[in-house]
């Protein structure tokens, strides 16, 4: 028998801005379709018409492009098993949905909304299903003349699948085992409904995957309760030999207290929960996103697919190749996984670190332009030396502007703590004596103006924390910073000595 080729799907409804758990159940399949050498397929579950949110799949599409996980097939990518978006599919579900009535595997049910709320409020938790569907108005407990009449009379109807009871279905998961549930709890889920002419989620999953050739169903545990009745379908259809191998994935939980991660999580701690910014069309709201809170791609990546999976080893930074050479479905959690943000900042620092000095400069110079700095007038290699100095400080790009403001504005101010603490009587005429030294050095890179300065200040007796922390103060503002010498080298003899007399004149 030839061994099946692997092709997995990611199937977002286009109702609002995509959660980040949904990013790890996509990176996931991605992963496992490039170990295996086989397809990730792009589709739109689009056929809840009344939730449908304007912008919403070119979103998805965009976050996608900016994580860098590409889809080999489905919308806006073409392929040979479209169309890829639901709502264009109508004909095929009419179609199976005709097969399952032939069949007697589904039946048709007129029942109004009132109807089934008196019903509620009748039999308490009362479900549709093999106790009850017998009570109710159908194509099972109706005359077919009587079918007939209220369809010509264009009634609106749904069809539902037909449990039958008491039956054990297994379901092999490949994360989980075999789960066995009784056909006696699931209810006669609506298949589709006449009103708009669509499938609901069940009915169109099962035939998309089986007519699109889905090898493996790789989603998030929320999914798991719907297995069973996947199955039915698929033996209903007489699909078994094709049916897929299912894995549900760990929820993603809080990061404190119990329950799933939401987007309250994320706005009470600080953190997103949308890869991209989103901004609401019906609310006018604004979501933070991974990307504009100034996460870089590969470190949201990394950080994602280590919640609720390990390499089988210790390593933490596992670029994509990495991941794919790794990746294991048994390694995956069965118990949900604590969404730790902080984490999440620590794998963006490893990040920063782990680019070349030249390429954090590339990204730094918007930050520069945002605070009313053209990188232009500086060369790229000043730009690269700023950010070789103050990179290991920061845990975001954008805090870089925070370290190294000073390279590009002189200080107007002066920190007072530091002003309080290093500048006292003395400090201008010893300013005057550092500035003459500094004057007279031929060679202002760091090692010989350290062993100058360092020398003078050692022959005079002077207090050499003292004498260096007024230096600095000057030179930046404040008594932080990187090594001084680095940073007298790179602002240059001319630059420093202004920035030496400017401090005595603000301080006197």
């Amino acid at each position: 028998m030839t061994e099946r080729r692997v092709r997995v799907r990611f199937a977002p409804s286009p109702t609002g801005a995509l959660h980040i758990g949904g990013v790890r159940t996509a990176l996931y399949n991605y992963l496992f379709a490039r170990q295996h050498g086989g397809d990730l397929i792009f589709r739109i579950e689009d056929t809840d018409s009344n939730r449908f949110v304007p912008g919403a799949e070119e979103y998805i599409l965009e976050s996608f492009k900016w994580l860098g996980i590409p889809f080999d097939e489905g919308v806006s990518f073409g392929g040979n098993y479209g169309p890829y978006r639901q709502s264009e599919r109508r004909d095929i579900y009419k179609k199976y949905v005709g097969i399952l009535l032939e069949r007697g595997k589904a039946y048709i049910a007129f029942d109004t909304p009132a109807e089934l709320e008196a019903k509620r409020a009748e039999i308490p938790n009362f479900q549709y299903d093999a106790s009850t569907r017998m009570q109710m108005r159908n194509s099972l407990t109706l005359s077919k003349e009587e079918v007939d009449t209220l369809l010509a009379e264009g009634k609106q109807y749904v069809v539902r699948f037909k449990v039958e009871p008491n039956e054990d279905v297994r379901v092999n998961d490949l994360i989980r085992g075999e789960v066995v549930i009784n056909s006696s709890i699931l209810d006669d889920k609506v298949l589709y409904k006449s009103a708009d002419e669509l499938p609901t989620y069940h009915l169109a999953n099962i035939v998309d995957d089986h007519l699109m050739e889905v090898s493996h169903v790789i989603r998030g545990e929320e999914w798991l309760p719907s297995a069973p009745l996947h199955v039915l379908l698929y033996r209903a259809f007489g699909w078994e030999e094709t049916m897929p191998a299912f894995a549900h994935l760990p929820l993603l939980l809080k990061p404190e207290g119990n329950g799933k991660l939401s987007k309250r999580d994320g706005d009470r701690l600080g953190f997103p929960v949308f890869p991209l910014e989103w901004h609401d069309p019906k609310t006018g709201e604004v979501s933070s996103g991974y990307r504009e809170a100034g996460y870089l791609p590969e470190a949201v990546i990394n950080f994602l697919a280590l919640l609720g999976w390990n390499p089988g080893n210790d390593q933490e930074l596992l670029s994509m190749d990495d991941l794919i050479r790794l990746f294991d479905l048994n390694h995956c959690s069965k118990s949900g996984a604590k969404f730790d943000y902080k984490k999440g900042i620590w794998f963006n620092h490893e990040y920063i670190l782990k680019k070349s000095d030249a390429e954090v400069a590339e990204l730094f110079k918007p930050v520069l332009r945002e605070h009313g700095i053209d990188p232009a007038q500086y060369t790229d290699e000043y730009l690269t030396r700023v950010v070789g100095m103050v990179k290991g400080r920061v845990n975001f790009v954008k805090e870089l502007w925070g370290q190294a403001a000073f390279f590009f504005v002189a200080p107007a101010s002066y920190a007072e703590k530091d002003v309080r603490k290093r500048w006292s009587a003395d400090t201008p005429r010893i300013m005057g004596e550092l500035q003459e030294v500094l004057r007279g050095i031929a060679d202002f890179s760091s090692k010989p103006s350290e062993d100058i300065v360092i020398g003078w200040i050692t022959e005079k007796g002077y207090h050499m924390g003292n004498v260096m922390n007024a230096f600095r103060l000057a030179v930046v503002g404040e008594c932080k910073g990187p090594h001084m010498f680095d940073i007298t080298e790179l602002l240059g003899k001319e630059e420093t000595l202004k920035r030496i007399r400017r401090a005595v004149d603000a301080l006197a």
